[in-house]
């Protein structure tokens, strides 16, 4: 094997282990709507608290100051398009996701942040994993991260929506949402249009 095809191999697996990271950290937004159910108030206050203070952590790290797990965490995450400066992909999933609680009544607020969690965070696994084909126009969304996406916001939005036409049009809705190349504004744009579409359907 040439020193090319090593290096390709090492960048490869170097990708793969980072995606795994970051999706593992993107799926613990799951908890939100647990959290919620028991106090919506002081979880809002969490996730705003979280922010600030993830925010300044990563205003240490570029300065070269380290901010104990949250540095170690936001580098061993961090893809190579992050460069040096913040990373800002927690802030805007916390975003995401507050924006969800305080814009939609349960169960949408929750339907818009499980399809966060898992349509969201299992297409760019699927995508790096297994994807090939790429989507035209998508800025390298793949039919295997799409397909995973669709998958896991059907399933979930069966065991909410009360018609399985509802839950196709939402699953359908946060596919074609997360397929825009919106890097990590997605994480904001998925949950709001995804809370939306739960929410008309319910009336």
């Amino acid at each position: 094997m040439s020193s090319i095809a090593v290096e390709r191999n090492v960048i490869g697996k170097s990708e793969i282990r980072t995606e795994i990271i970051r999706k593992f950290i993107h799926m613990l937004v799951a908890l939100v709507p647990l959290i919620a159910a028991l106090n919506l108030e002081l979880t809002v206050f969490i996730l705003a608290g979280g922010i600030l203070f993830y925010t300044w952590a990563e205003t240490q790290r570029v300065q070269g100051r380290r901010v104990a797990v949250v540095s170690f965490l936001t580098t061993a995450a961090s893809r190579r398009r992050d460069g040096d400066g913040i990373v800002f992909g927690p802030v805007t999933l916390g975003i995401g996701a507050m924006l969800a609680l305080l814009l939609y009544p349960q169960p949408a607020a929750a339907m818009a942040i499980y399809a966060l969690a898992f349509g969201d965070g299992l297409s760019g696994l699927f995508g790096k994993l297994y994807g090939i084909v790429e989507i035209p126009f998508t800025g390298g969304k793949t039919i295997a991260g799409s397909l995973a996406c669709f998958v896991s916001v059907l399933l979930i939005a069966m065991g909410i929506l009360p018609a399985f036409p509802a839950a196709m049009a939402v699953a359908a809705a946060a596919t074609l949402l997360e397929m825009l190349p919106s890097q990590d504004m997605d994480n904001i744009i998925l949950p709001v249009g995804v809370g939306l579409i739960t929410w008309y359907l319910m009336i």
